[in-house]
Order: C-alpha cells, then structure tokens, then sequence
C-alpha cells in the first residue's frame, strides 16, 4: 500500500487491489432529454422492447431497459415494464445484473414497483448486508485508515455515531483506536438512529463491549436532533447515513453539527443520486450501475435465497423503488458523488475545518464506497 500526501495535507490512500471508476458510465444532456422522451413515447403507443436500441450507446442498453422498465411499472404498466426487462436481460454483463434482480423483483411482487417494507423496521436484512464481503471488506478499509488519520488523543474521547445501526462498526471502530493507542479511554458513545429497533440493538452491542462507558441514545434522524446536541464530541462518524436528506439539508445540519464535534468521518457510497429529479435516465443509470453490483455481491455471499431476498427486498430494493419513483424532498435515499461529498464539506465546514483522509475503502468499475476525514485544523 502506497500513502501519498495531498493538497490540504490530505492523506490520500491508494492499493493495487483498488482501482478507479474506468467504467461508470454518465448520460449527455441530450441523451438524458432523449431517454426521457422515449419514455413518454413507450408510454403513450407501447412499441416493441427492440425499437430504440439502434438509438442507443451499446454500453447502455441494459441500463436504458433499466430505465424503461421501472419508468413503466411506476405508471402502473408492469406487465410492458417486464417485457423490457426481459428483452434485454441477456445483454447484461461486468457483474451488473440489475435487470434481472429487477425481473425477480416483479415476479415477487406482481410486476409492481411498490415499496415493500419500511427500511430498518426489522434490523436483520441490513445485518446480513453488513456480513457481504464487498462490505466487510469496506468497512475495515475505513476503520483502519479513518482511524490513522485521527491524531492522538490525551484524555478520553466522546464519540458520536450518526445512523448507528446495529453498532458493530462503533465497537470496531473504537476498539481499532484503543488497540492503535490513539485514545486514553472513552468519556461518552451517543448513538443516533432513527429506527427504535436498530438503535436498541446498538446499545446493547456497544454496552456489551463497553460496560463502563456512557452510552446515550436518539432513537430518530440526526436532521430532527442537531438542536439539541449542546456539547462538545470529539469524533461524529456517520456510515451511510448522511444520505438520508438531500444536500441543501444536508448543508443545513452540518453546520448545526459543526462547532459541536472537532472529526467528522463519513463513510458512503459514490453515487450521482441525489441531484437528478424523479423519473430522469440520470438518476436510474446511477442506480443501475451502483445497486445493481451491490445485488449482485449480495447473492453471490454464502446465505439462503430466502435471507438474500429479505436482504434485497426489505433493505435495498425499498430504496431503490423510493430514489426511482418519489420526488426530490420526499424519497428516503440521496448518495452523492466524491467530490459532491467534498464541494459540500469544504463550503460548510469552511476554513475551521482540513481534509485530512480521503480513502477508496471499496472499488471496482461501478460502485465505489468511500471515507473522509475532516478535523479542525490546526
């Protein structure tokens, strides 16, 4: 592993094992304002599954299916959105099957994009996708170089973790910094979560493994208790979490958040899902490319069909079918891109604050998980 110092004294960490998005693909302006009304069209006079094809970047036939398929069982025409689907299946390849975790979706569920659950009401599909290699690996990634980068602490620290869940990553986390002799002890853990389940769950993990820590709990969303946080943490770490509003509350809340907490980590995956408006080619091609390798990792893990269904249909598929079918301020999911993620810490923690970690915890062609690491500088 190579460690080379960036602009703003930034550690930036590269692997051989890591490498860039060589292969995630964007839309043009025009192709977004053509997709789009091709749509419409399919909509209105419901052509064969063939006839765009010619008109379309051979790269992106899957994902255009992909797009035409959910734009269809949006409006309530699932049986045309299956015959998409299923006439471009084959062409799926790279480990990008999201048309066909799609088809599985519909047989399941009547050729209906509907939400299946509520996301978090049952912690055990968001455990098992913490158990996912992909994930595993990723997380590690973030706990040991987010961990480096932090400086060394002479009194016990007080730690804030932000959409917690079942807080396995705050007791590795902290157990990496006191083997790393990085902190003396731990003064607080405040756990933060929306769902009374997930966070439940997280204080009993974390007190299991930190009997005499204080342990507080806010059992909702960070956006609904940045008020009330009137003391000082010393590292706030949220794993794909922050996602959960869009970037001009997210712009609102960090800044509440800011004179109270001294490192904030993040750990997120890349994705251009937040901007792009309801029903727009942009916002279903993110989430073909990104979703769809995450399925795919997920059942090639070692589990029951039934476990990776539940893992896919009551976590991640309740996601995706609110990003592709709720409007900006109402869906539940708003990954941003890398440097989305930095434009937006580097205008709202302003000069207070240095990019200090900017991390590839997972990589390959489409999805990308990522760190960073800002703390006061200074």
């Amino acid at each position: 592993m190579c460690n080379l110092k960036g602009k703003n004294n930034s550690l930036f960490v590269q692997s051989p094992n890591i490498f860039s998005h060589n292969n995630m693909q964007f839309l043009t302006d025009r192709e977004q304002q053509e997709w789009r009304a091709y749509a419409e069209e399919i909509l209105v006079t419901a052509p064969g599954p063939e006839t765009y094809d010619r008109k379309i970047r051979h790269v992106l036939l899957p994902a255009f299916h992909f797009y035409v398929a959910t734009f269809l069982a949006a409006k309530g025409q699932g049986s045309k959105a299956r015959k998409w689907a299923e006439f471009a299946v084959l062409s799926e390849k790279d480990g990008i099957f999201g048309i066909a975790f799609l088809i599985g979706f519909f047989e399941r569920y009547q050729n209906q994009l509907t939400r299946p659950a509520t996301v978090f009401e049952d912690p055990k599909p968001f455990i098992h996708f913490t158990t996912v290699p992909l994930m595993q690996e990723a997380r590690s990634r973030f706990i040991r170089e987010c961990g480096a980068s932090l400086p060394l602490f002479d009194q016990p620290v007080r730690f804030m973790d932000i959409g917690c869940g079942n807080g396995t990553l705050t007791v590795a986390f902290l157990k990496n910094l006191v083997r790393t002799n990085k902190i003396p002890g731990i003064g607080e853990i405040l756990l933060i979560d929306p769902s009374p389940a997930m966070v439940n769950l997280a204080k009993k993990t974390v007190s299991e493994a930190f009997p005499d820590v204080r342990i507080t709990v806010e059992s909702c969303r960070i956006q609904d208790c940045t008020d009330r946080i009137n003391r000082k943490f010393d590292i706030a770490l949220s794993s794909l979490a922050y996602h959960h509003m869009p970037v001009e509350e997210k712009r609102i809340h960090l800044a509440q958040l800011r004179p109270w907490i001294d490192h904030f980590l993040l750990f997120e995956m890349d994705a251009d899902i937040d901007t792009p408006e309801c029903f727009s080619p942009a916002l279903a091609l993110a989430v073909y490319q990104a979703y769809g390798r995450i399925f795919d990792r997920i059942y090639a893990h070692d589990a029951s069909i039934a476990v990776v269904n539940e893992c896919i249909d009551s976590f991640l598929m309740s996601e995706v079918v609110s990003i592709l079918t709720e409007p900006r301020g109402e869906r539940s999911d708003y990954h941003m891109l890398r440097e989305q993620w930095i434009s937006l810490f580097d205008e709202t923690l302003g000069t207070e604050f240095t990019r200090k970690n900017d991390v590839s915890c997972y990589a390959d062609e489409y999805l990308s998980l990522i760190g960073l690491h800002y703390g006061r500088t200074g």
